[in-house]
C-alpha cells in the first residue's frame, strides 16, 4: 500500500511539473504567461474530442486573459484572480467531476509553484 501511495505522488508531481510549459519559478507571479500544454492536458485528463476542442479554446481564452492581466498597471492581483476563476468556471462546465477535481489539482499545484495567491489581500 505505502508503494502505491508513493507511486500515485510521483505520478502527480510528474503530470504538475509537464502541465504548465516554461514554467520558471524566479519569485515573480508575472513570469507564467497563463500557457497550458494542451496535448499532455488531454492526455492526464483522458479528454473525448469534444472536451478536447471546448479544453483547448479554454486553454486560448485563459493565455490572453493573463497575458492582458500581466501587462495590467492597476489591479494586477485582481485580474489574474478573476482570469483564474474564469478559468475555473468555464472548465467545470466542460469536464465531468473527476477530471474536474484532476484539473484544480493542477492548476492549484501550479499556482503556488509560480508563486500566484488568489486569496484577496485586505
Amino acid at each position: 500500500m505505502k508503494k502505491l501511495g508513493m507511486t500515485l505522488v510521483a505520478a502527480l508531481a510528474f503530470s504538475v511539473s509537464v502541465f504548465a510549459e516554461g514554467v520558471e519559478n524566479n519569485g515573480a507571479s508575472a513570469s507564467w504567461d497563463g500557457t497550458i500544454n494542451k496535448a499532455k492536458l488531454t492526455k492526464y485528463l483522458n479528454l473525448n474530442s469534444v472536451q478536447d476542442e471546448k479544453v483547448a479554446d479554454i486553454c486560448d481564452f485563459f493565455k490572453e486573459e493573463m497575458t492582458l492581466a500581466n501587462r495590467s498597471k492597476t489591479n494586477r492581483d485582481k485580474k489574474v484572480r478573476n482570469a483564474v476563476y474564469a478559468n475555473l468556471k468555464l472548465m467545470k462546465q466542460t469536464l465531468d467531476a473527476k477530471q474536474y477535481s484532476s484539473y484544480v489539482r493542477l492548476m492549484a499545484m501550479t499556482l503556488n509553484n509560480k508563486g500566484i495567491k488568489l486569496e484577496e489581500s485586505k
